[in-house]
């Protein structure tokens, strides 16, 4: 007979380490059974099920023994990571209570957006934080730290380097952010005033966000030939990543414009050149052959507007300056294609002219194309879709297994003027057209563009895959159904095909509708 002291340690090590009972109905609370599973990896489909249990993914395998509170019978559809746009222009709408559910964004299968890109956004990310989740949110938050908006901030809209003292704040504002849960540095070089920014300036503040395993996100200084051209842009972003040490993401590449159509094999070569020296550089891509942004970044040289709004205004009323800027537009409509390729999507004074290409307004009204957009420019910059794409480049990129996927999207209310159309079928555009239709890709390759590699890259913990332990986000859709529905023309139409969409455990798309939870969360950089 055993001593008491042996039997009681016998039954306290029984307790501690006891083995879980079976899978019951409780043991689970969401169940997808009989899926084609894509994990996020980039490899093909496998049939599994999938468990959930409260906001983590419990299993992935197969659980055909297993019950739970909640099954979704997934034969026929595809299960996979929720969907990661790594360059979004929604953080503005989510703090709206009216758009703070996402329900666009949902739609495309969208879980996580990166928010603050282009170097625009918000400096306190704590108060920020706040904003987002005052009503809730649909969708996961990650935000960056902006450089235009801290240049801003420091030095306003001063075309010069920064004095030391300049630079110090800056450099203070960028490590308060990185702190408050930055996921990098983004910057915008091609806009005013991170135009302003010389190299030099944009390395030291990404060894800021380098210090806390950030990244360097830039919509390039050029990427046509505006000024240093694309290739010369690409190459900064190369050397910033080289010296401060970070991953460097050329954000929604493109070879914008007719003088760089066909560029896209030497800026590819240029990236594959750099990570063969171990610099570690990457790009992301909406899947478009227009843009979007705002007349005045489109045609009005940087030079005019040093000193902000009012100084620009001021040009344009003035015949000797007026005329300059005319001479140095004329080049920029060019590279943009014409004003055939220029479509207008809001301008608050005048929505009539929204939809309309700026040939047609100026025609309209008996001018000249450029002399009209000055008159429009006067009054309030009117926001742009611009056709300046060839689809040869875009497929180069997009096979690039650095290549990721992302919207370049925002959120605006259903009717708000006339959105490019990635505010509402990305994702679902790039896996229709380009995967099933065209054969640019392979499906379980365009998944991980839009998954595990977004999350790796980025910094995302624990999201991204279909493993145990990752966080419960995730997407079943069927691919006869998935399509995109938004036209250049009438773009307020949601995609369609996600039948449900999880987010930290929580239906937000359920049997295909929304479920009206908003279950996202604002991440943050230094904690899963």
């Amino acid at each position: 007979m055993k001593p008491f002291w042996v039997i009681v340690l016998l039954c306290i090590g029984g307790i501690a380490g006891a083995v879980p009972p079976t899978a019951s109905a409780q043991e689970y609370d969401v169940l997808i059974r009989n899926g084609r599973v894509l994990d996020g990896s980039g490899n093909p489909w496998v049939r599994a099920d999938v468990a959930i249990r409260g906001d983590r993914i419990a299993a992935v395998g197969d659980l055909s023994a297993a019950s739970a509170e909640t099954v979704i019978d997934a034969a026929g559809r595809y299960v996979a990571p929720g969907f990661i746009d790594v360059h979004s222009h929604a953080g503005g709408g989510l703090t709206d209570p009216a758009l703070s559910a996402a329900e666009p964004l949902l739609a495309q299968g969208i879980t996580t957006v990166v928010v603050n890109p282009d170097g625009g956004g918000a400096v306190d990310l704590e108060q920020q934080r706040a904003d987002l989740l005052e009503h809730g949110l649909g969708v996961n938050a990650a935000p960056l730290v902006p450089h235009g908006s801290i240049r801003r901030t420091v030095m306003g809209m001063a075309d010069r380097a920064p004095t030391a003292e300049e630079l110090d704040r800056m450099k203070a504002l960028v490590r308060q952010g990185m702190e408050r849960g930055g996921f990098g540095l983004s910057s915008g070089p091609f806009y005013a005033p991170g135009s302003y920014a010389e190299t030099d300036e944009l390395v030291e503040l990404s060894r800021e966000a380098a210090a806390f395993g950030g990244v360097y996100q830039s919509h390039i200084r050029d990427e046509s030939n505006y000024t240093i051209g694309l290739i010369a842009a690409v190459d900064e972003v190369i050397q910033i990543a080289r010296e401060a040490e970070l991953p460097g993401i050329v954000t929604h590449i493109k070879a914008l414009g007719p003088p760089v159509w066909g560029f896209s094999e030497a800026v590819a070569t240029r990236i594959e050149r750099a990570r063969a020296e171990d610099v570690e550089v990457y790009a992301d891509q909406y899947p478009y052959d227009a843009s979007a942004t705002s007349l005045t970044a489109a045609l009005v040289p940087r030079w005019a507007e040093a000193g902000g709004r009012d100084s620009l205004v001021t040009r344009i009323r003035t015949p000797e300056t007026r005329a300059r800027m005319l001479t140095d537009m004329e080049a920029n409509l060019a590279r943009r294609g014409g004003a055939e390729r220029i479509q207008f999507r809001t301008f608050d004074p005048d929505p009539s002219i929204e939809g309309q290409t700026l040939a047609e307004v100026a025609a309209a009204r008996g001018q000249d194309p450029l002399a009209t957009a000055l008159n429009l420019i006067e009054q309030e910059t009117p926001g742009i879709v611009s056709f300046n794409m060839n689809q040869k480049d875009v497929r180069r990129f997009m096979r690039q297994p650095w290549t990721m996927t992302c919207s370049d999207g925002g959120l605006v209310a259903m009717g708000e003027g006339v959105p490019h159309p990635r505010n509402y079928g990305a994702f679902p555009r790039k896996l229709r057209r380009y995967v099933m239709e065209e054969n640019v890709v392979e499906l379980g390759f365009a998944i991980r563009s839009m998954t595990h590699l977004s999350a790796s890259v980025m910094g995302v913990q624990d999201r991204g895959q279909l493993r145990a332990g990752a966080y419960a986000d995730v997407v079943v859709f069927d691919p006869a159904q998935l399509r995109d529905t938004a036209e250049f023309q009438d773009p307020h139409q949601l995609a369609e095909g996600m039948e449900h969409v999880i987010v930290n455990g929580q239906f937000a798309v359920r049997n295909g509708a929304f479920t009206g939870d908003r279950p996202g969360r604002v991440l943050h950089r230094q904690q899963p």
